[in-house]
């Protein structure tokens, strides 16, 4: 076997293949072909730099890696399109064709058979076979669908690239029988489908209905306590501050009775400045601060 080199991994497969009879089978596959050769062929990426594998209803090609993945992309989120539109325009309903396609990125060996080993390529193909990716095609108009791996999104979608907008990508997550995997699926997410990846500012997990990823609520602090590293408010207005002593409004003492003072809330006459006695004179208009 030879040793594992780094490859750009590109799979398109046919839905409902097995459904058609044998003349429209040889049809879809001519057609697969013309459209695969056409899409790398606007991508820059000439025979030399190509490996093919065919699967029936389906194709996988293993690019070289000087080849540009921003450029295949760019073929692959225009070219396809166009021309699934033109031909599917031209053909009888039993001989329109839907693609499904993944691209990923890895390293790939290949034996003394000519077959091809490497994890880049199970999890392509695991992709390529999930149901949300069968799913997103069902609802799609335009007789497409593409997932791109975590290295793909990672390396190349999520810095925008011109052509290439990275908020047309959504995360999802993908059950294997090795674990889930985490990919990106061009448009949105079909119905039934939970958007587990997807992620907000920050790249902080987004809340599901569920409450999957929602902090824990706030604990009450004890009578007298503010929360712990709770910052006090800039805007103007009294400021209260509770660490272990005798409440503060704005950094002045608060003396006086203070009746109810617990979570952060302040009732009863309140008295700002001097000593109990004296402070009467000073006394918050309307005897309550809340």
């Amino acid at each position: 076997m030879n040793d594992p080199v780094s490859r750009t991994i590109l799979l398109l497969d046919i839905e409902r293949y097995s459904d058609r009879d044998d003349v429209e089978q040889a049809y879809l596959r001519r057609m697969l072909y013309d459209i695969t050769d056409r899409t790398l062929e606007s991508a820059g990426v000439d025979e030399t730099m190509r490996l093919r594998a065919d699967r029936g209803d389906s194709v996988m090609e293993l690019v070289d890696a000087n080849a540009s993945v921003i450029g295949l992309l760019r073929a692959l989120l225009t070219e396809v399109p166009v021309r699934l539109r033109a031909m599917n325009r031209m053909a009888s309903t039993s001989a329109q064709i839907r693609l499904r396609a993944v691209l990923a990125t890895g390293y790939v060996a290949i034996d003394e058979h000519d077959g091809w080993v490497g994890s880049a390529l199970n999890q392509a193909c695991r992709l390529l076979d999930a149901d949300i990716l069968r799913a997103a095609l069902r609802e799609r108009t335009d007789d497409y669908t593409l997932c791109v791996a975590e290295s793909v999104y990672e390396g190349i979608v999520r810095h925008d690239h011109l052509g290439v907008p990275a908020d047309a990508f959504h995360a999802v997550t993908v059950d294997s029988k090795n674990g889930p995997l985490q990919a990106w699926l061009h448009g949105p997410v079909p119905a039934g489908f939970q958007n587990h990846g997807d992620t907000g500012e920050g790249g902080a997990p987004v809340p599901d209905d569920k409450g999957d990823g929602r902090p824990a609520p706030e604990q009450q602090a004890p009578t007298g306590q503010a929360p712990t590293g709770q910052a006090a408010p800039a805007s103007g207005g009294a400021v209260f501050q509770f660490n272990g002593g005798s409440p503060c409004f704005g950094g002045a003492l608060v003396a006086g009775d203070q009746h109810g003072v617990s979570g952060g809330q302040v009732t009863g006459d309140v008295h700002l400045g001097g000593t109990a006695g004296g402070a009467a004179g000073s006394a918050a208009d309307g005897g309550e601060q809340r």
